[in-house]
């Protein structure tokens, strides 16, 4: 949303200014390199300056834009400014590693605007919490992941919790969601498991 909103800004004052050709052309040029998309992250400046547009052209207000400024943040300005037009406009899509290769697994306007909104929220990590006192008896660290469609690594999971359970000093437990079902990984310094709980 800031990115978007300078840029915006920036080429609308650019655009008044009454430039020479040749300051007009080193501006179109440093613009350019701003918005120029990626092939592998979503370039903010990009995204948000079509979304501004796209919220100026559509409203006939000329105040909208404040007010969307004021009143929205990063995760509720995709989620009700990211149009499925825009999403084509820009070619927007989710990719993932399939094997050895990289592939487009969904073009779904929705899951990519939903994509992107969760990536924006708590900066895109997951957030974790204790999930109560541990044991007085065994001390037992309890986490609980505040799944939200997105599901944790499992391979990260368990890379992590032995250096969680190192800094706990006692054994550590972990329940978040995997495959559509509720699971508990532990950790009790030794070794990491996995158990589907029912």
């Amino acid at each position: 949303m800031n990115e978007g909103w300078a840029t915006y800004w920036h080429l609308r004052m650019m655009r008044e200014m009454g430039l020479e050709d040749d300051e007009y052309l080193d501006f179109a040029r440093m613009h350019a390199g701003v918005v120029l998309p990626s092939k592998t992250v979503v370039n903010p400046y990009l995204v948000g300056l079509k979304m501004w547009e796209d919220i100026a052209r559509r409203y006939a207000d000329p105040e909208k834009i404040f007010e969307v400024r004021a009143s929205e943040s990063d995760g509720s300005f995709l989620r009700n400014y990211l149009t499925k037009e825009l999403v084509e406009e820009l070619d927007l899509y989710v990719y993932q590693k399939v094997g050895s290769e990289w592939k487009v697994v969904e073009t779904d306007f929705e899951k990519i605007r939903d994509s992107l909104w969760q990536s924006r929220t708590n900066g895109g990590y997951p957030v974790i919490y204790v999930k109560a006192n541990p044991d007085p008896l065994s001390g037992e660290l309890s986490l609980w992941h505040s799944y939200e469609g997105v599901e944790l690594d499992a391979k990260y999971t368990e890379r992590t919790l032995p250096y969680v359970q190192k800094l706990w000093g006692r054994g550590v437990s972990l329940e978040t969601q995997l495959d559509g079902r509720p699971i508990l990984f532990t950790c009790d310094g030794k070794k990491v498991q996995r158990r589907f709980l029912t």
